[in-house]
């Protein structure tokens, strides 16, 4: 019995989302974003952070650079989060739901989430398990989709919006990560 044939994603550009698609807020991580491939910067972010954070000991783990921030790798805990719930958004709205999804504070995830009790390493697979479920959304999103709009957090949003504040807020916690928890460690 042979196995049944897998449906490839379909190609087409996917631009960069414009000012109105996303609260003015979010400005600050999709203005990091270079270029418009955003599903090859998701990939490519993923091993930069592996890279990043491979050969780290929980004492890298464990720091703070100041007593009151987050240690690292709550910080890495807090990007996950956020990732899957920015995902979870896309999913919604991709799929043309037009419930309005409620907002997240994400000092109560962080104080609620195991990560300051986890080891870097479980945080660093978790970060891997998440990026890859981003991307196996994104990748298989139909061409309208990726144009669809709903409301999340009392502000209209797009599904290209999304993917784009996902890799921005990324992005800006591991600059964080370089040059404050990780600088001459």
């Amino acid at each position: 019995m042979s196995e049944p044939a897998v449906a490839s994603p379909a190609v087409f550009a996917i631009a960069r989302p414009e000012p109105g698609e996303y609260a003015p807020y979010y400005d600050r991580y999709i203005s990091l974003i270079p270029g418009s491939d955003i599903l090859g910067t998701l990939d490519a972010q993923r091993r930069q952070m592996v890279l990043l954070l491979s050969g780290r000991d929980e004492a890298d783990g464990d720091f703070r650079y100041e007593p009151d921030k987050w240690n690292a790798k709550e910080v890495l805990g807090h990007v996950c989060d956020t990732e899957r719930i920015f995902a979870y958004r896309a999913l919604r709205i991709a799929r043309g739901d037009q419930t309005p999804i409620e907002g997240f504070e994400q000092d109560d995830y962080v104080s609620n989430g195991p990560f300051a009790r986890g080891s870097l390493a479980e945080i660093v697979e978790d970060y891997i398990a998440v990026r890859r479920g981003t991307l196996a959304l994104l990748r298989n999103l139909d061409e309208p989709a990726w144009t669809r709009r709903g409301v999340a957090n009392k502000n209209e949003v797009s599904v290209r919006a999304l993917a784009y504040i996902v890799a921005g807020h990324e992005l800006h916690h591991r600059r964080i990560l370089e040059e404050k928890y990780f600088v001459g460690r």
